[in-house]
């Protein structure tokens, strides 16, 4: 008499019948191709950090991080440090950007239009573009070299204002607030003018509506904005490297730089988890507070119109005030960055103007003999790896993102792939820049088995910026194939497509506007971001913002705020670019 087979082998009998008939789905194929390459690009670099601090000579650094009389500046003073700077940031940002939002969306003053577009900015600018015009105006000389504007017109500047957490909080707050402004100004754009004024009708206050129908629906963005800014300064390292480290304020991130890049590896990779740890707590935390809560529909049916506030006597000094906040941090920087980089003697304008910094040839004279940026065939050569890795990790980013894309919006099924796709892509948004950067060390930096090491490479530089901009990628990619009907590729079925056919013949030509979009910003993100490649980049595969970072600490001011101009051409060229091929008005727009 035969037996009945085990509950166990029928299950695993079932599972596996269901692996072979999802491998004869193309989709199915397809979302576990693309989940390998996501496993080789943000899960084994992970693994690889976490392991190496497990091995038997890197578990006493996590001893050393810890619980050792090395600790206390290792790790939770650089840690305090990060959270107060993170907590400024924060405040600053949801303050500045939330005032703006409001100005530019719900009051009449002339010229909001201007306003909008110039708080948008300040966050396509490298970070290290604000903190190097801090520097340039308010250095004093306490720790020698040369001295800032001010100082050189006989202004005595405060030590705690050229230096530490306050300048670091306040370059940060200027650069960040674009994104609070952001989230606010499309939350404001929403709230139905018609519903406030029903309740101002019934007798309810002014303050009353805001605190009870707008607040409510602005809260959200308001604590995505902050939670974001949070998150942003504590991982942030070129500002708080810039301003902060000549007086010894360090911060997670500059600690784990200093590690690695002086040879202490281990116990870098162990802040580098410890500072993994602390933005994947912030994110969980945003998902939190802002999923969790009430739901307040302000899209309906009936056309809705927007409501503006007439200021009346106020309408001038907020109009002011408005205008001194985006000039501060958009012109004024700009100016000064470009001003600096023209004078004979740092920061004095009193010495003159001259363009050797940026045609000049070699001299003695002027930056022991460094030539103007426009003929340096360093320069030359980091601003042709920048726009290259640029446009690689463009394309790479964007190739995957639309897969992976494909894969979950396509897979008509509820299985496990879709989902493990979908949290898979999104990890790199957890982890910051310079820790990501540390993972690719950790992984690719030595030989694997026939594989040679990758550290000092292009190509390195390639897959980490892919790594760290898949979920920007795959956001662009799920939108663009949002606004494909699925009647389109089921008739691309019906004439006898492939899956591949599909793709490249309906699906990426139909898309091709978003995924240029998303492209772009992928390209810009690359184009100014440091803490990713200031582990990754050597001397032979130089990229601008390293150098820019290396001018600024080696005191060659001018040269240093040149290649940020440079840098910051580009980055905002590429995203007025990508704004105009949207072709969608902005939430503030004047006259929707």
């Amino acid at each position: 008499m035969p037996t009945a087979p085990s509950p166990r082998r029928t299950a695993a009998g079932r599972a596996a019948a269901r692996a072979r008939s999802a491998l004869t789905r193309p989709t199915a194929v397809l979302g576990a191709c693309t989940l390998l390459v996501l496993a080789v690009l943000v899960v084994a670099p992970l693994a690889g950090l976490v392991n190496t601090t497990l091995t038997q000579d890197g578990r006493g650094a996590w001893t050393d991080v810890f619980a050792s009389p090395m600790s206390e500046n290792l790790l939770w003073r650089p840690m305090g440090n990060s959270i107060l700077v993170g907590a400024a940031t924060a405040v600053g940002s949801t303050v500045i950007g939330g005032f703006l939002a409001w100005v530019v969306v719900m009051t009449r003053i002339p010229g909001r239009g201007v306003l909008g577009l110039l708080a948008t900015i300040p966050f396509a600018l490298p970070s290290f573009a604000l903190a190097l015009a801090w520097e340039s105006v308010f250095r004093n000389d306490l720790i020698g070299g040369s001295a800032g504007i001010l100082t050189n017109l006989g202004v005595a500047v405060p030590d705690w204002l050229a230096w530490g957490p306050v300048p670091v909080a306040a370059t940060l707050t200027a650069h960040y607030f674009s994104l609070s402004f952001m989230l606010i100004a499309a939350a404001l754009a929403s709230v139905n003018g018609d519903l406030m004024e029903a309740a101002e009708l019934t007798g309810a206050s002014t303050l009353r509506v805001a605190r009870d129908i707008a607040l409510p629906v602005v809260a959200p963005a308001m604590v995505s904005g902050a939670l974001l800014a949070f998150a942003e300064g504590v991982s942030n390292f070129v500002t708080p490297a810039l301003l902060g480290l000549p007086v010894r304020f360090h911060t997670l991130s500059t600690r784990l730089y200093g590690a690695i890049s002086t040879g202490d590896v281990v116990r870098g990779y162990v802040l580098s988890i410890v500072l993994i740890l602390v933005a994947a707590m912030i994110m969980y935390a945003s998902t939190r507070l802002t999923g969790g809560r009430r739901s307040f529909a302000t899209i309906t049916g009936k056309g809705g119109r927007r409501r503006s506030v007439d200021l009346g006597p106020w309408t001038r000094p907020t109009a002011a005030l408005a205008w001194l906040v985006v000039v501060c941090t958009t012109v004024v920087p700009g100016a000064v960055l470009v001003l600096s980089s023209l004078t004979r003697r740092t920061n004095d304008f009193a010495s003159g103007f001259t363009l050797h910094y940026w045609i000049g040839a070699s001299d003695p004279a002027f930056a022991q003999g460094l030539p103007g940026i426009l003929g340096n065939p360093q320069i030359l050569q980091a601003t042709w790896n920048t726009v290259l890795l640029g446009v690689c990790v463009a394309v790479g980013a964007g190739v995957l993102g639309l897969l992976v894309s494909y894969a979950v919006t396509r897979s008509g099924g509820t299985g496990w792939l879709p989902p493990t796709l979908g949290v898979v892509s999104f990890v790199p948004f957890l982890i910051p820049g310079i820790a990501l950067g540390a993972a690719f060390i950790a992984q690719f930096g030595a030989p694997i088995g026939p594989f040679p090491s990758l550290y000092g490479t292009f190509a390195i530089l390639v897959l980490a910026g892919i790594a760290a901009t898949i979920p920007f990628a795959v956001r662009s990619g799920t939108s663009a194939l949002s606004q494909v009907s699925r009647d389109v590729e089921e008739a691309a079925v019906m004439a006898g497509a492939g899956l591949f056919r599909r793709i490249g013949a309906v699906i990426a030509p139909l898309t091709a506007r978003g995924l240029f979009t998303g492209g772009v910003l992928v390209f810009v993100q690359m184009v100014r971001d440091l803490s990713l490649v200031v582990l990754l980049a050597t001397p032979a595969m130089p990229v601008l913002a390293v150098l820019t970072y290396q001018y600024s600490s080696e005191n060659f001011t001018q040269l240093a705020n040149a290649v940020t101009v440079v840098i910051a051409v580009i980055s905002v060229g590429a995203t007025v670019l990508a704004r105009r091929l949207e072709g969608a008005a902005q939430p503030w727009n004047p006259n929707p």
